[in-house]
């Protein structure tokens, strides 16, 4: 498959339906299957592990899972300079889904989104997910500093077992050069999304209004985000529980069945009754 220009290639998710929508004049790729209530699924700032580890929650749901706008298969979005714009982008995606309640799962820079989404729409949100997500500063448990990792260190800052990501390595046969070039776009992105590095801080002055239930979920080995930083998300989220992943990195959705599994059962589990 040739590639569009600014559009390193990413790997074919199995199971999945592909289709390709113009939001504000930007291209943007959802995948999607399953039956059932819809769970709206956002990545981090990377999309090369892929989203197949999402493929059993389409037993239980509608799985919706888009690419933010300068990440994965969807076009660049110079425009998009905020996070207030990445959200207003997915209000018009949701509109031409016709979508208006729904779950929403988030991870990493995701989650922080989901988190964002939460407080400004929460009437749209049934219950909402977040798996090590930024956003918050937490001086005690701070993030590490990036640019003093060697290339080669990276993937362990992500994940416990390199194994659980090795399909999506060049150690799995993926081209090395493009997988390089599709991490650099995305960082970029990202620089754009969040200038100011994964940090809003106003967000914890907002995040009583995520009255949703919510679920957050922390690998207790996460070198990225701290899973310090757990305490002061739940200092604020009023209605969260917490679930820590044993033997699990940043990539905890990729790495532990137990945090997919955990995921189902949050949101098929239903409210006791009074």
């Amino acid at each position: 498959m040739a590639m569009s220009p600014g559009q390193p290639p990413s790997r074919q998710p199995r199971g999945f339906d592909r289709n390709e929508y113009t939001i504000n004049g930007v291209r943007t790729v959802v995948y999607s299957a399953g039956q059932g209530p819809p769970l709206v699924y956002w990545h981090g700032a990377g999309t090369f592990s892929g989203i197949d580890f999402a493929r059993p929650w389409t037993t239980h749901f509608k799985v919706i899972l888009p690419f933010h706008p300068g990440y994965g298969e969807s076009a660049d979005a110079p425009a998009i300079g905020s996070m207030n714009d990445m959200l207003l982008h997915y209000l018009d995606l949701f509109q031409l889904l016709k979508l208006t309640q729904f779950d929403l799962v988030g991870i990493s820079l995701g989650g922080w989104m989901a988190a964002e989404f939460a407080v400004a729409h929460g009437q749209m949100v049934r219950k909402l997910v977040l798996a090590a997500p930024a956003g918050l500063s937490v001086p005690e448990h701070p993030y590490p500093d990036l640019r003093a990792v060697q290339p080669g260190d990276l993937f362990a800052y992500l994940v416990h077992d390199l194994n659980s990501i090795r399909d999506y390595l060049p150690a799995g046969g993926v081209d090395a050069a493009e997988l390089a070039a599709r991490m650099m776009r995305e960082m970029a992105a990202t620089q754009r999304v969040a200038p100011g590095g994964p940090i809003n801080p106003r967000l914890e002055y907002w995040l009583h209004r995520a009255t949703m239930p919510t679920l957050l979920i922390w690998p207790k080995l996460d070198r990225l985000v701290p899973v310090g930083q757990a305490a002061t998300w739940m200092n604020y989220l009023p209605n969260a529980r917490l679930e820590i992943i044993e033997n699990a990195g940043h990539l905890v959705l990729n790495e532990s069945q137990r945090a997919r599994q955990t995921v189902v059962d949050f949101l098929l589990e239903k409210k006791a009754a009074r």
